[in-house]
């Protein structure tokens, strides 16, 4: 059975690097994914006074960014289907339209009906860091970030951020089509962070793994003084690792939403492909 990847883009307000096509239709094919790219684009309702119309001329302002977002996602998915023409990925391609507050929403709803999510994480676009939180804590699916200027090789190298949480727990499930496909694993553990559950952990794990027919092996890590997300990416490149998985931490507080300093530092920061799950 294949597996079924939707690629959420969001419209409005920044457009959207090409790389975010090519990055993800390159990773449908190593995954023998079929890739589903969503165009979501706003509808911003008319709605004006006198004196809005007169100074600042609101609707047709409305109207242009409206139509901004509509051809930002005719150009994207334009882009995706030449990129998934050259990788051999087959690729079904859909739009919606909402408005602005419900763009991630959507996005997050939607993904509930597929295997796994991809979204193109770009730094300067900080849209794309609210859509990957938003899909992480809302969709209920595994997302695999793609940084815009990091281009995908093959996921053989897979290294698992691992504290012993629920979260973490969560991920590598998550994560296990891939990990079979892996040909080593380096189960991280960091210490100088946080209390952990038992002395080791992190060999627990491997062990784990190894005796499911998987080539996994701890490696304890030394945060030093570098935050814990920087400790977690420069270890998993230093080790060559292709993909970091790891569990994506936050709860709810009044009405804002509070993340873990790895998974907020992640969001802001991403240096290598990362799927993340809650």
């Amino acid at each position: 059975m294949k597996l079924q990847a939707l690629l959420p883009l969001v419209t409005y307000p920044d457009p959207i690097s090409e790389h975010v096509a090519s990055n993800a239709t390159i990773v449908a094919a190593q995954l023998d994914a079929e890739l589903h790219a969503l165009a979501v684009n706003v509808e911003i309702p008319l709605v004006s006074n006198a004196i809005s119309r007169a100074l600042l001329n609101t609707p047709e302002l409305v109207r242009q960014a409206n139509a901004r977002s509509r051809k930002t996602g005719e150009d994207i998915l334009a882009s995706v289907t030449e990129q998934a023409k050259l990788a051999g990925v087959k690729l079904v391609t859909d739009r919606t339209v909402t408005t602005l507050p419900l763009l991630n929403d959507v996005a997050a709803h939607r993904a509930r009906y597929f295997d796994i999510v991809l979204i193109g994480w770009e730094a300067a676009n900080e849209g794309t860091h609210t859509l990957a939180e938003d899909v992480i804590f809302g969709s209920g699916r595994p997302a695999i970030l793609l940084p815009e200027l990091v281009k995908p090789s093959a996921f053989e190298h897979v290294a698992i951020a691992w504290d012993g949480s629920r979260s973490a727990a969560r991920a590598v499930a998550d994560a296990t089509p891939l990990l079979r496909r892996a040909s080593k694993i380096s189960v991280l553990t960091v210490s100088g962070d946080k209390a952990l559950p038992e002395s080791d952990p992190g060999e627990r794990l491997a062990k784990g793994l190894r005796e499911r027919g998987l080539p996994a092996e701890a490696q304890a890590v030394q945060r030093g003084k570098r935050a814990i997300a920087t400790a977690i990416q420069e270890e998993a490149i230093q080790r060559d690792a292709n993909l970091l998985v790891m569990g994506g931490f936050g709860h709810t507080r009044v009405r804002d939403f509070i993340l873990g300093g790895a998974t907020d530092g992640i969001l802001r920061d991403l240096r290598l492909p990362s799927l993340i799950s809650h």
